[in-house]
């Protein structure tokens, strides 16, 4: 359908040279849109950039550390500069430290607050106010998690990274309705990338995931970027405020002693 296209777009996702974040980069290309990649390891932004090439659409990346959130600002000027303007945000860039609550250190939850938190909404600013000077719509994906709603032990800092992010998305949606922009999230179940490899290659979690996903199956990073284009594109013009789930069901089949 041609609602779901996003020719003549760009979209600037962080965190996009692997995993989930570079799922929705290539969905997104694969719809029509253009790309600015945001992300900290040169190499991957190279890999990345071999790999969405053969899509044929424009491609940018740039090598940035999204925890220094007082240079956000001028990143994305330089991006706005250099691409001509950004059409669709997807903040992804984030990450955790783990610990019981009270081994964890100041440092620790400030990291992952202001990785996941501070730093999209900083980013999520930056992209309103040129949007809104400009007189031009947007969207804004930003990415929530199941521990948004529930929590697993030992993560602290980053249950509450999460839960804030599915409150800022409501609190942005609202705010920025009246000048076109939507804001929505997405909130991944257990996924199959790099990242969670000690996971999946764990026998005994393993076999708990399929056992407790109603499919039956691990999540794959396309099944992230399939929902970002949804929200990315036409078709979600009067959605905005929303998380989506898209975790097989396993957020419906939660109870305080299955986690």
């Amino acid at each position: 359908m041609d609602k779901f296209r996003l020719d003549n777009k760009t979209a600037l996702v962080t965190g996009g040279s692997k995993g989930i974040g570079f799922g929705i980069a290539k969905a997104l290309a694969e719809a029509g849109s253009a790309l600015a990649i945001v992300a900290r390891d040169a190499k991957k932004l190279d890999e990345a950039r071999e790999k969405l090439s053969a899509a044929g659409r424009g491609l940018q990346v740039y090598s940035f550390d999204m925890s220094k959130t007082d240079e956000i600002s001028d990143l994305y000027d330089q991006i706005v500069n250099e691409t001509g303007g950004i059409d669709i945000l997807v903040n992804n860039a984030g990450g955790t430290r783990r610990g019981p609550a009270d081994t964890l250190s100041a440092e620790d939850w400030n990291f992952v607050i202001n990785l996941n938190m501070t730093a999209s909404f900083t980013l999520s600013q930056a992209f309103a106010r040129e949007r809104i000077k400009n007189g031009k719509s947007g969207k804004i994906i930003n990415i929530a998690s199941l521990m948004s709603e529930t929590v697993r032990e030992d993560n602290a800092p980053y249950a509450a990274s999460k839960g804030g992010i599915r409150q800022l998305t409501k609190a942005l949606a609202v705010d920025w309705a009246k000048h076109a922009i939507n804001v929505n999230a997405i909130g991944p179940g257990f996924i199959q990338t790099d990242l969670t490899q000690a996971l999946w290659q764990d026998d005994a979690f393993n076999k708990w995931v399929h056992w407790k996903t109603p499919w039956a199956r691990w999540g794959r990073p396309e099944d992230i970027g399939n929902a970002a284009v949804y929200l990315a594109s036409a078709a979600s013009d009067f959605v905005t405020g929303h998380t989506l789930y898209v975790d097989g069901g396993l957020l419906s089949t939660f109870g305080p002693s299955t986690w």
